[in-house]
């Protein structure tokens, strides 16, 4: 008679420290969060311009943390620009042209997820762009974002690291879980099986890229948590931002039914109850 396998008891101290671990999370996003929100209201009042790119690895949780950042905030305000792939037409464009166009005006903040260092990592890689075109990008950009800076706009830069292993563990749990398979797409299959290619395009990328005006910061994401916590709060370290006063408006009175009101005597149909 075959004996069933039997998974280890949890450790309880080890469940212990991880849900205390969790609370402590939990509680310093709430503050970030709030603080967040304090800072959209400084952005509206003061007119500011500013753009976070969010970079790096497949599955290193850059789309984790926009959400944490605009989970509380008006998508009129941080507005988060995930590019499709270009067409034919935006081809024949200039290559930052498609870009520029998202870049905010008064009182915005535009987070790219991902953004026009496509073309120094997936579009060098995959060969959708000439080396040329590749070399051409990394010499003309800082100059480019130079430009951007010096019209008053802030730029912020990530770059999400993950380790091999942890990719991987990543993409086995998308594949696994159904609610996250559609996060794997054909071009995360090729950024796994073409690890090193990435990385030298990447460690060029930021070496050629990094500069005074426009550094880039690299932020460790093995620990999602503790990546997303370090990020906000460097984002909110990095912006001159100042709380606004809130004015509390009045709510007044609400109108009294009027006598001549009738209820309306079409059939409605009512979403039912499933619980």
């Amino acid at each position: 008679m075959s004996k069933k396998n039997h998974r280890p008891a949890a450790d309880p101290d080890e469940a212990n420290a991880k849900r205390e671990e969790s609370k402590r999370y939990q509680k310093e996003l709430a503050k970030l969060q709030v603080e967040v929100a304090h800072l959209q209201s400084w952005v509206k009042k003061s007119g500011a311009r500013i753009v976070i790119i969010f970079e790096g690895r497949d599955a290193a949780g850059k789309g984790g943390m926009i959400k944490r950042i605009t989970e509380w905030v008006s998508p009129r305000v941080f507005r988060v620009v995930a590019m499709p792939a270009p067409t034919e037409r935006e081809k024949s464009q200039i290559y930052m042209q498609r870009y520029i166009a998202h870049l905010p005006a008064a009182g915005e903040m535009v987070i790219f997820d991902r953004s026009w260092y496509n073309r120094a990592g997936v579009d060098r890689v995959m060969g959708f762009c000439t080396e040329e075109q590749a070399r051409r990008f990394l010499e003309q950009t800082p100059r480019f974002e130079a430009a951007i800076v010096e019209s008053g706009l802030i730029l912020l830069k990530y770059f999400l690291t993950v380790s091999e292993e942890e990719q991987e563990r990543r993409f086995r749990r998308r594949i696994d879980d159904p609610l996250r398979q559609w996060k794997l797409s054909p071009m995360d299959l090729e950024s796994y099986r073409r690890w090193w290619d990435y990385t030298r395009a990447y460690d060029e990328m930021i070496r050629m890229t990094d500069s005074q005006h426009a550094p880039w910061w690299i932020v460790p994401s093995d620990n999602k948590k503790r990546a997303r916590i370090n990020c906000i709060t460097h984002i909110l370290q990095s912006i001159p931002y100042e709380r606004v006063k809130f004015d509390e408006p009045e709510l007044g009175k609400r109108q009294k039914r009027p006598s001549d009101y009738m209820e309306d005597s079409h059939i409605r149909n009512i979403v039912p109850n499933v619980l």
